[in-house]
C-alpha cells in the first residue's frame, strides 16, 4: 500500500490503521442518542449501511489521504454495534441472563481485532492490500433486529392518538420539557447527543471503569502494532494463543457469570445489586499485569518461542473476564440510558485505542521490551482495585451520584 502511494512516513502509514478506531470513538456520540429517539433497528441498519458504502471508497481510494478520510467514515457506522449492542442486550434480557448474552456478544470486539490482521493480511498478501475491504463488502449486511422499549411505547401513543383523536396522551417514557410539552426530535436529539459525555461526569463510576477499559483496550491495540514484528522477525509466530485466551476466557466467564449472580443474590435473601456482576472481575484484573511481566521478559531474553507465545494468552484471559462483567454491569446501572452510558466508554476507550499504540515504539526503545512492558504491568497492577473498590463500594456511590434522576 506504501509503495502504491509513494509514502515513505511510517507515522501516516500507521494512520491508516488507526483512524478506523478514531472513528469508533466519535459515532458512539451520534449514533447512541439517535437508536433512544428512533429505536435500535433503524440505528443499526443505517449505521451498517453507512459502513458497507465506505468499504467501496476504501477498496477504490486513489490516494492515502482519500483512504485515511474512507476509514474515518468506516468506522464511525461500525461503531454502532459497540455502543447499541449493550442497549439491545438491556431490552432483551432479564438481569440473570445479561452475563451469558454480553459474554458472546463482547467476543466480537475482541476476538475480531486478534484475528483481523491475521486474515487480511492472508488475503493481502495473495490478491493485494485493497481486497480485503471487497472482502469486508461480501461480509458485511447481516442485519440486527430489536427496538428499544421506550420507542415502542412512544410509537404505540402515536397510534392510539390517531384512533382516538386525543392529541393529550402522551407516554408515560416520553421526554418533555419543564412545562410539560412534548419536544421535537431535534431538541431531543441536541440533549442527547452529549449524554454519552454528560455521563462521564456524573458519578465516579463510569469515569473509573472508563479508564480502566480505556487502559486494557489501549494495551490491546499496542500490541497489534508491535507484537507481529517480535514474533515474524524473531519467532516466526503470530497472534493466535492470544486469540485462544480469549475463547477460553469466553467459555470460563459465560460459564460463572450469571451463576455468580444467582448466588449472590440468594446469598443477600434474594435482594439483587448490579454490582454482583463484577465479583469475578478482580480474579480476571490479575491476569493482565502477569501476561505482560511474561511476555516482556522473555522477548527481552530470547527465551524459547513457546514462552513468549505463552504469555500472551492469560491477557486475551483476562481481558474478557474484565470486559464482559463490566458491560452487564454498565448495562444493569444504565436502565434505559444503557446505550449513552456505554457509548461514552466506548468513546474513551476508541481514543486510547487509537492513541496509546503510537507511544509504543518510542517507549520500547528508550526502556526495552522487558522493562516497557514491565511498565505496563505495573500500571495494570495498580488498576486492579478499581474493580474491586466499585464492587464494595458502588452501592453507596449510586445513591450518592444517581446516573438517572
Amino acid at each position: 500500500m506504501n509503495a502504491d502511494f509513494d509514502n515513505n512516513s511510517r507515522i501516516i502509514g500507521s494512520l491508516s490503521v488507526s483512524i478506523y478506531v478514531l472513528g469508533l470513538a466519535v459515532g458512539p456520540l451520534i449514533l447512541s442518542p439517535l437508536s433512544e429517539i428512533h429505536g435500535r433497528e433503524v440505528v443499526l441498519n443505517s449505521a451498517n449501511l453507512w459502513m458497507t458504502t465506505w468499504q467501496i471508497g476504501c477498496a477504490l481510494a486513489p490516494s492515502l489521504n482519500s483512504l485515511i478520510a474512507f476509514r474515518f467514515l468506516s468506522g464511525i457506522g461500525g461503531s454502532a454495534c459497540l455502543t447499541i449492542g449493550g442497549g439491545v442486550i438491556s431490552d432483551l434480557f432479564p438481569v440473570e441472563e445479561r452475563g451469558l448474552a454480553n459474554s458472546i456478544f463482547t467476543v466480537g470486539p475482541l476476538f475480531g481485532p486478534v484475528r483481523g490482521p491475521i486474515l487480511g493480511g492472508f488475503v493481502a498478501q495473495r490478491a493485494g492490500w485493497r481486497w480485503p475491504f471487497w472482502v469486508l463488502l461480501a461480509a458485511l449486511g447481516v442485519a440486527t433486529t430489536g427496538d428499544q422499549h421506550v420507542f415502542l411505547l412512544r410509537r404505540k401513543t402515536e397510534r392510539l392518538k390517531t384512533e382516538t383523536g386525543r392529541d393529550d396522551l402522551v407516554s408515560a417514557l416520553d421526554v418533555t420539557t419543564q412545562k410539560g410539552a412534548p419536544r421535537s426530535n431535534l431538541a431531543i436529539l441536541l440533549a442527547k447527543i452529549i449524554k454519552p459525555l454528560q455521563f462521564l461526569t456524573t458519578s465516579p463510576i463510569v469515569p473509573l471503569l472508563a479508564l480502566y477499559m480505556s487502559f486494557i483496550f489501549g494495551l490491546l491495540y499496542l500490541l497489534l502494532t508491535t507484537v507481529t514484528s517480535v514474533f515474524n522477525d524473531t519467532y516466526g509466530w503470530d497472534l493466535e494463543l492470544c486469540g485462544l485466551g480469549f475463547a477460553i476466557g469466553l467459555f470460563v466467564v459465560a460459564r460463572t457469570s450469571d451463576a455468580t449472580v444467582v448466588k449472590l443474590t440468594k446469598r443477600a435473601n434474594g435482594q439483587y445489586n448490579p454490582e454482583m456482576q463484577l465479583a469475578t472481575c478482580v480474579m480476571f484484573a490479575a491476569f493482565i499485569p502477569i501476561s505482560f511481566f511474561w511476555y516482556g521478559w522473555a522477548v527481552q531474553k530470547r527465551t524459547h518461542w513457546i514462552v513468549p507465545i505463552l504469555g500472551l494468552a492469560p491477557f486475551g484471559f483476562g481481558m474478557m473476564g474484565i470486559f464482559a462483567p463490566i458491560q452487564t454491569y454498565v448495562i444493569d446501572i444504565g436502565g434505559s440510558y444503557a446505550a449513552s452510558v456505554l457509548a461514552g466508554i466506548t468513546t474513551a476507550r476508541c481514543i486510547f485505542g487509537a492513541f496509546l499504540p503510537l507511544a509504543g515504539p518510542p517507549m520500547y526503545a528508550s526502556l526495552g521490551l522487558g522493562w516497557g512492558n514491565s511498565l505496563l504491568g505495573f500500571i495494570g497492577l495498580g488498576l486492579i482495585p478499581v474493580p474491586l473498590l466499585i464492587f464494595k463500594y458502588g452501592g453507596r456511590l449510586r445513591e450518592k451520584y444517581p446516573l438517572v434522576k
